[in-house]
């Protein structure tokens, strides 16, 4: 109670302190205001008199007053301006020409100071002091021009120069030059002194099409204007005093004895010492004029056409988040494996890097400068939708996970199928029977993927896409079918490489926001420079995740740091980066499109390798002529940090050793990390528990084997067909025996025997051959024990016996046909399938 009444006391002094401290300024206020109008109400009274005494007088001083306030337009200078990039510390990376074909960048800000002193020392020498008109100078002027009874000095201060390149073309009339006088002394009062020093550098003539100090100093001399020397800086200070008379390209003397004259006054005022005169008066004048930087020239485009093509901007200096390092460094990258690729007929080649962070692009190459007009060098390849092939795998990948569908470790059948005549194919045509989903994403295995689309549903694969910000999914999800996965649509380098941004963002804030989301993790990315980058707000976090979880894109990176692809013998090789990087390939339909993406904690690459025509070649695959521009380019970035395991979003599970799943009674474990909602994973349907006779060797069943000698063991037991590919690339898997001789028939619950082509109720288009008549059709079976003979049957019409190797070639008519399989024990497979005549 004691401490209640003690604050209550406090709060009440303050706010009293407060209100009368309030109240006196209020009062010093009003004596101050009191005071001002005590000192000029006789001044306003003696106004005021004035006004009525003389109206006329009064009315024509504020008409001119009037005039003289509104006389100058706003803006001054109306000419349209080239486009101007710039990198995120201010140097040029480009520059559009503008629409009247005139070199003339936006008004500069900042005048560089060996040139404003130049420009001041032979222009206007008092113009610091001056309000626009130089009286001196004027008479001066006025007094030569007498003495020689014509013009030969114009007296007119920078501040009337300004105002007669605004005017354009006016005759240089008496009245013109009172005009002139008038309105420089207005600009006088609307800007500064620097201000006016900026319009005329931005807007004095230097040439031919070269306007203004920017486009000149890059024009003539091939740099930045505050780069410029004393030698350079005054030759551009004595140009636009006569520029069609004095040229670089003619009367190259002149134009050299009057920069002369310059730095010799220079010298005499103590602007320069004795060394740098010397040294300036021997500097030579440019032999040509120089080409503007090209840095980013389809970037260039973009914006022009992205902010100012339909604008009315007179400022068009565009400053973006380009790092100018970096782009000359991808550039470069990309014209040196430009050289190789264009030996096989492959023209085209893009790169862009994005700061995970920031979402800010630090590098934009569209298309390989060099490749030539002939090869379309202009089309921005960035933004182009091109056939994806592979690389939305990973995060098909990662929403099976996140659905629980699978875990990294589990198995995905990888055999021959056909879905309604859809008959996907791994790249080499190569199958491996079951293999971990991990190792299917690590090798690009397509049909592996396809049974995860079909899992997963295909409308929520499509759902998901377009969720995550790839714009060129714009058809509904049976357009694309199964196919979505491998290929079977469209995406730009922009998208796809700003969606792997987007999940590298959400791992990274995860681990740094107390296991949280930030809700704009998955943006658009950014070329525009801003000054502020603001931390995410820590108001719009949320415990859900609001795309894909932390925990599935993590695995995702887990998975695709290592890529693996076969080699010539059929053996498979890793391909890893120097750094630690997750990375994806991809190659479209008809080897047209080469992908490769990659990103670590702070940057996101995406490379694009192909033909803008559409064109395919030989090799034109992700892995050899996408992934080593990748590499290349991460081994110049700044960066080797991996990502923090997001482990509040993950957990530790036991999961069957062999198969990936939820063990089984009879599943050996192993604890693997993997998404939290991979407890809603199906129980291992591979280990049974067989009952072996006492030597091992066959299976038994209590009638024909004592229950208290039988051997009860674990078994991995794979079905028929996935048996048949798995065991050639696993050779330490062994089948279940077989059944003891008086038992087969008793418990082999599971047909030993599967049909691999054709599947059920497939329909089976046969080619015609040059004689006029059908092509053989190869019709394959599997057998867990190859030794058994096998019966084939068509149409209840028996055809051959097969052993060991289960394959038979037949030409079977058009229509509807049966085709049945029978082996030795009795075990039975029937099939149905259709031959579809040529028409």
């Amino acid at each position: 109670m004691f401490c209640l009444k003690v604050t209550f006391r406090l709060w009440t002094y303050l706010l009293t302190t407060i209100y009368m401290r309030f109240d006196n300024i209020i009062a010093s206020a009003k004596a101050i205001f009191q005071k001002i109008i005590e000192k000029t109400t006789p001044l306003a009274l003696k106004i005021r008199a004035w006004v009525f005494q003389h109206p006329k007088k009064s009315a024509a001083f504020g008409i001119a007053l009037i005039c003289f306030i509104f006389c100058l337009p706003s803006p001054l200078f109306r000419d349209p301006v080239c486009m101007v990039l710039e990198d995120n510390q201010g140097n040029l990376l480009g520059a559009r020409i503008a629409a009247d074909g005139q070199w003339r960048f936006p008004t500069t800000e900042n005048v560089p100071e060996k040139y404003a002193k130049a420009l001041v020392a032979f222009e206007d020498k008092r113009y610091y002091y001056h309000l626009g008109i130089d009286p001196i100078s004027f008479c001066r002027a006025f007094a030569q021009n007498i003495k020689n009874q014509r013009v030969v000095s114009g007296g007119s201060t920078i501040s009337m120069q300004v105002i007669r390149m605004a005017r354009k073309g006016k005759s240089r009339s008496i009245w013109e030059k009172i005009v002139e006088a008038i309105q420089a002394t207005r600009l006088e009062f609307r800007c500064s002194k620097k201000e006016i020093l900026a319009l005329y550098c931005s807007n004095a003539p230097y040439g031919g099409n070269v306007v203004g100090i920017d486009a000149a100093s890059w024009r003539y001399f091939g740099k930045d204007p505050k780069l410029m020397s004393w030698s350079e800086s005054a030759t551009l200070a004595v140009l636009p005093n006569s520029p069609s008379l004095i040229h670089f390209g003619r009367n190259r003397q002149a134009l050299i004895d009057k920069r002369n004259r310059l730095l010799k006054m220079l010298f005499d005022e103590s602007q320069i010492d004795k060394n740098t005169y010397e040294l300036s008066i021997e500097e030579q004048l440019p032999e040509q004029p120089h080409e503007l930087p090209r840095l980013a020239p389809h970037l260039l485009e973009r914006a022009y056409i992205e902010q100012f093509k339909n604008s009315k901007n007179y400022n068009t200096r565009l400053k973006t988040t380009i790092d100018s390092k970096i782009q000359e460094q991808v550039t470069s990258i990309l014209l040196n494996h430009h050289n190789t690729l264009k030996t096989n007929g492959i023209h085209n080649a893009s790169a862009i890097v994005y700061e995970v962070e920031t979402g800010n692009i630090v590098a934009y190459v569209g298309n390989v400068v060099g490749s030539g007009e002939e090869n379309q060098e202009q089309v921005d390849c960035i933004k182009a939708p091109r056939s994806s092939g592979s690389i939305f795998k990973p995060i098909l990948y990662a929403l099976g996970n996140q659905e629980g569908i699978i875990a990294p470790n589990s198995l995905i059948s990888d055999v021959p199928m056909t879905l309604s005549g859809y008959k996907p194919m791994n790249y080499f045509e190569t199958y491996d029977g079951a293999i971990p989903a991990k190792r299917a994403l690590a090798r690009s295995l397509n049909v592996p993927m396809v049974r995860l689309v079909q899992q997963l549903g295909i409308e929520k694969f499509h759902f998901w896409l377009k969720k995550l910000g790839l714009s060129t999914i714009n058809k509904p999800p049976d357009y694309y079918g199964l196919p979505l996965a491998l290929g079977g649509a469209e995406t730009s380098l922009w998208d796809i490489t700003n969606l792997y941004a987007g999940m590298a963002r959400t791992v990274n804030h995860f681990s740094e926001s107390d296991s949280r989301y930030f809700q704009d993790d998955f943006r658009q990315p950014n070329y525009i420079f801003s000054k502020k980058y603001s931390r995410p707000n820590r108001l719009r976090w949320t415990a859900q995740a609001p795309n894909l979880s932390a925990g599935a894109c993590y695995l995702a990176f887990d998975a695709t740091q290592n890529v693996e692809r076969p080699t010539s013998s059929g053996d498979w090789q890793q391909f890893m980066s120097s750094k630690r990087i997750a990375w994806k390939t991809g190659t479209s339909f008809g080897f047209r499109d080469a992908w490769a993406i990659g990103v670590n904690p702070k940057y996101a690459v995406g490379i694009w390798v192909g033909n803008a025509d559409g064109e395919g070649r030989p090799d034109l695959i992700g892995v050899s002529a996408a992934a080593p521009i990748l590499m290349d380019i991460f081994g110049t970035l700044p960066s080797n940090d991996w990502f923090s395991a997001p482990y509040d979003d993950l957990l530790q599970l036991p999961l069957c050793r062999e198969s990936g799943f939820r063990c089984g009674e009879n599943c050996p474990t192993d604890t693997t990390l993997v998404c939290k909602s991979a407890i809603k994973l199906p129980q291992c349907a591979y280990h049974q528990l067989l009952h072996l006779d006492p030597s091992g060797l066959f299976q038994v069943t209590d009638a024909c084997e004592s229950p208290s000698a039988m051997q009860h063991r674990a078994w991995f037991v794979l079905p028929p067909i996935e048996e048949f590919y798995y065991k050639s690339k696993n050779p330490n898997y062994l089948s279940p025996p077989p059944f003891k001789d008086g038992c087969a028939g008793a418990a082999d619950t599971q047909n030993p025997m599967q049909l691999i082509y054709p599947r059920y109720h497939a329909q089976i288009y046969v080619p015609i051959d040059l004689d006029g008549k059908l092509s053989r059709t190869v019709f394959q079976a599997a057998h867990r024990n190859p030794e058994t003979t096998i019966y084939w049957h068509l149409d209840n019409a028996y055809l051959t016996s097969t052993k060991s190797f289960h394959n038979i070639e037949l030409i079977p008519t058009a229509g509807q046909h049966t085709i049945t399989l029978v082996d030795e024990k009795g075990n039975r497979v029937e099939q149905r399938f259709e031959i579809i005549e040529k028409k």
